[in-house]
């Protein structure tokens, strides 16, 4: 995901510090990775040298200084851009379940057995991203991320099972190359 692209976004809406952005990002994206706000000013000066972003002004109420941002007409453009263009396919066939279970058969390992525990993982994380997306309130952005990420905790699961049905041949292939 791309933390330029998406508070240039939120920045879209209109005028906002960084403070606004970082809340504004949790709850919109309530199920990705937290920014934190090193991250939210180190990108908005970022924005601001590139020319996407610029200071809108300053505003106190009673506390700390906050410096306000607001997209340029040059940022809406990378924003349209970004936005229209299509993510490409994972690029690689090989993940990291697929990787331990073939190091686990090179070292005389129990592939099967690390697989039933790779089950045990994701069939819990399955469990808490139900919970999250049929918990009262639950806002359509939270049961859409949590609908994605389901589905590609499912899709690793029937890979398992499949890998699991296969991995006498497997090892036979691994220890003969």
């Amino acid at each position: 995901m791309s933390t330029r692209h998406i508070l240039l976004g939120l920045l879209a809406a209109g005028p906002r510090h960084g403070y606004d952005l970082k809340r504004r990002h949790d709850e919109r994206f309530p199920e990705a990775r937290p920014l934190a706000y090193g991250q939210v000013y180190q990108t908005l000066q970022r924005l601001v040298r590139d020319g996407l972003a610029e200071v809108d002004g300053t505003e106190a109420d009673g506390g700390p200084e906050r410096t306000r941002y607001r997209v340029t007409d040059d940022g809406r453009r990378e924003l349209e851009r970004w936005a229209a263009e299509i993510a490409p396919p994972a690029p690689f066939v090989a993940n990291e379940i697929f990787a331990k279970v073939v190091v686990s058969i090179l070292v005389a390992g129990d592939p099967a057995a690390y697989l039933r525990a790779q089950r045990a993982a994701h069939m819990s994380r399955m469990r808490e991203l139900t919970a999250v997306k049929t918990a009262p309130g639950a806002g359509l952005p939270t049961v859409l991320s949590a609908d994605y990420a389901l589905t590609h905790l499912d899709a690793d699961l029937r890979w398992m099972t499949t890998t699991a049905d296969r991995l006498t041949s497997l090892t036979a292939e691994v220890d003969a190359a």
